[in-house]
This record gives C-alpha cells, structure tokens and sequence, in this order.
C-alpha cells in the first residue's frame, strides 16, 4: 500500500492507493493517527437509505434498443448547448442502462425520520471525530478559503462530512450511466435526469475530468460535496489554480467549492447561522416557520429570549422562528445563513445536521431542550391521509400528495387554531388522530 502527502496553501490531505481485485482504488482521506485510514466499507452504516426497494428489472433486446434510441436522440440536445460530438461518443461509448438505478428508494431520510433521530445518526462521534482531526490538520487551508468566500472552517468540514464523510463515501456509480438511465426511464426524475445528463456531458467537453472518473451518488451527486451537475456548473471553482474544477480528486478544489456555493446563496461573514431560543407562554405559533422574517427587535418585544436567559437583542437583522419538531420541542431563532445551509439541500433536517456538526466541531453549544420522542413520524400515506381530511373539513388543499409545504401547513395551522391547539402547523400522529375522529359520524 502506497501512502503520500500533498501540501499546498496549507492544505494536508494523505491519499492512500491500494490494489484491489476491482483495479486501483484511491481514497482521500484526512490526515489521522498513524496507522488509521478509512475505506469506504467503514463508513457505509451512517448512510441508510429509506424506502421500498423494487425487483431488480431485466432488460430485454427492446428495452436496450428502446435506450439507445434515447442516447441518440440526447445528441442533438447535447451539441445545442455546445458539446463536441467526440465529447458525446466518448461519454457512450459502449454504454448500457443501468438496473439498479431504477430500483433507489424514493424518500430521502432527512424527510422520513424525526430530526432528532437524523441528526444523531448524521452527526456521529465517527462523523465528529473524522471532523475534528480534518480542521485541525488543515485550519491554514480552510482560513485561506474562509478569507475567500466567508464561510468559517467549522461550517466547511461540516459540510464535506455530511455530504461525503470527507471524501471517504463519493459514489461509485457512472455518472452519465447513471442520469441517462434516470432520463431514460425514471418516471417522475426523468425531466431531472435528462437535465443533469445534459449538465454532465458540458462539464465532459470543458475537460474538468474524464468519462471514467465522473463517479457519484445514484442521482448524480457527485465528488467530496456531491455536487449535482448543474450545481457544479454554476459553483465549482478551480481554487488552486492547476486548470480544472476538480471535486472528485481535489478536496481543496472541493471544499471551497462547497463555500462558493453557500456565499452565492447568501452567506454573510460574521452572522450567526441561528441559536436556541426560549419562547414566552402567550408565544403566537403564527409568526413560526422560516416564511416568517422579522428583525430581532420584533422578536425582542415578543419576549423571545436566548436559550440561557438573555435578550436577542434589538438590532434589524432578520431571523425566524423555528419549531423542527413542533411547539413540543427546541425553538432556534435562523437567520440568513442558515438559509444558505438550505440552498444545498433544502431540508431543515439537513441544514440543523450542518449546524450541529460545526457547533460541536468548535466546542459551541447548540440544543438543550428535549425533543419530543414519544412523537411518531407520519408515513408518507398518512401525511397524504391527514391533506385529505383537512380538504374534507373545508380547508384549502390543491393536492394531497404527502408533500407537507406551506399551503399544507397554512391549512393545518387553521385547523389547530379552530380546535384551541397550538397553532404550530406541525404534523404531528396526535394531530392525524385528531382529524380522525373529527371525521367519525
């Protein structure tokens, strides 16, 4: 097993390469105790997929003639938006669909689980001390990137661990393998799949990485920060100058990647993400939800108080009040960048998972209040279940399709209002058992 260093603008990243019966594999790791690497059979337990899985599909003599079909008709597609036609025989070259593909889960688990189940299994002690030993060994690269972007280095490591555990976890799949197959056949992600297969090809014709090295996720996430292709398009930057955008073999290309992006989405230098809050006993749940942004003084005069006591202060910075699992758990006061931490994934699950690693990263505080854990998350069916029962007591719904956005929650909240509960428009199994027998004759 060979082992070697790089070192430039302070960055130290050990790379191991060992010849596996697969061909050579490289893995990027940080730089730890002597003699501990990581592979990525080590790391796989913190990424559990939720969902159904379906029979893995055999494709027929039509089915392949059906798919290349599909690759022929992506090309003309391709050169409008300026690929080369060796660029695109090259990406296909003796490509098939592929099964497995078609057989991912559907549900994310940062929707399917309660946060707090989320965020302790995202933010492991694994995940934590990986984190910690990564900021520590490169504090000189991430200040150069910090003073680039301003985005602090603990929310720089949090990123690269949630979303790759530091590289150790990037994604084998071939990426034009993989959304030609979504685009080809992936129902409701196909429109996603021929996009981002688009996306890929272009990043292919500006020569940031070859054919054989765009591996991802299943869905084309891809590199250290699991980028999607479009997203690479507009936020990958070439940080150390060596010609290419390199997010799959330059963590240092990668990183600051992630931090361009958050910046381009709204991160201010020197503002909080956000901060545990106490909220008074006459609290309006209305003025709840990140829809609702007021200055802090707002907040201040609604006797809205830091988690230890103290004021919020008066200033005009803008937060909103977040109840992640209802009037029954924490309360955060968000601001600005907290939104940005969305802009990656909007998931206030993930975002939370973002903040609680970084915190805890820089021995910060963050929630101390109790989650409700006698609180059950609803199924996808039951959220679809409790849409149609708030349509049939009058509440305007456009669709009951489980997908909980504001009309949903605007419509649940009227609906806690009418029954003298807290208006939190939370979608609690007490509130679905509610509206049940709300529903008996």
């Amino acid at each position: 097993m060979a082992r070697f260093t790089i070192q430039e603008r302070g960055w130290q990243l050990q790379m191991t390469r060992s010849k596996t019966t697969s061909g050579v594999r490289w893995i990027a790791c940080v730089a730890l105790l002597a003699g501990l690497w990581l592979a990525p059979s080590s790391v796989q337990a913190d990424w559990v997929q939720n969902g159904p899985q379906i029979a893995d599909p055999t494709f027929t003599e039509a089915d392949l003639a059906d798919y290349t079909r599909y690759v022929t008709s992506i090309w003309p597609k391709a050169q409008a938006t300026g690929v080369s036609r060796a660029t695109y025989e090259k990406a296909f070259a003796q490509l098939t669909p592929d099964p497995h593909i078609l057989t991912k889960p559907k549900q994310q688990p940062e929707l399917e689980r309660p946060v707090w189940e989320y965020l302790n299994q995202i933010v492991s002690e694994k995940r934590f001390n990986l984190g910690r030993e990564a900021l520590a060994t490169n504090l000189k690269g991430f200040e150069v990137i910090e003073k680039a972007y301003g985005v602090p280095p603990n929310f720089i490591v949090a990123v690269w661990g949630v979303e790759s555990m530091y590289g150790t976890n990037t994604g084998q799949y071939n990426v034009i393998r993989s959304l030609s197959t979504l685009g080809w056949r992936g129902g409701r992600k196909a429109k996603f799949g021929e996009q981002q297969l688009l996306a890929a090809l272009r990043i292919l014709e500006h020569g940031d990485v070859a054919p054989s090295a765009m591996t991802g996720s299943w869905a084309g996430a891809m590199g250290h920060t699991q980028f999607i292709p479009t997203t690479y398009e507009a936020y990958a930057v070439d940080f150390n100058h060596d010609g290419r955008r390199d997010i799959w073999g330059d963590a240092t290309d990668a990183v600051a990647s992630a931090a361009h992006l958050l910046k381009s989405n709204g991160w201010h230098a020197g503002e909080p993400w956000g901060y545990e809050v106490r909220l008074p006993g006459n609290f309006d749940f209305n003025a709840a939800g990140l829809a609702n942004k007021r200055p802090l003084s707002f907040w201040h005069d609604a006797g809205v108080l830091q988690a230890d006591g103290k004021p919020v202060g008066r200033s005009d910075l803008k937060g909103s009040v977040l109840l992640p699992a209802g009037a029954h758990g924490p309360a955060l006061l968000v601001f600005g960048n907290f939104r940005a931490l969305l802009r990656y994934n909007n998931s206030v699950s993930y975002g939370l998972a973002v903040a609680l690693l970084a915190q805890k990263l820089v021995n910060q505080p963050f929630i101390t209040a109790s989650w409700p854990l006698q609180e059950k998350p609803l199924q996808l069916e039951e959220k679809r279940e409790l849409q149609r029962l708030l349509v049939a007591r009058g509440f305007a719904l456009t669709t009951a399709d489980g997908v909980l956005g504001g009309e949903t929650i605007a419509a649940l909240r009227s609906y806690q209002h009418s029954k003298g509960l807290p208006a939190d428009g939370f979608a609690s199994a007490r509130v679905l058992q509610e509206l049940r027998h709300d529903a008996k004759p």
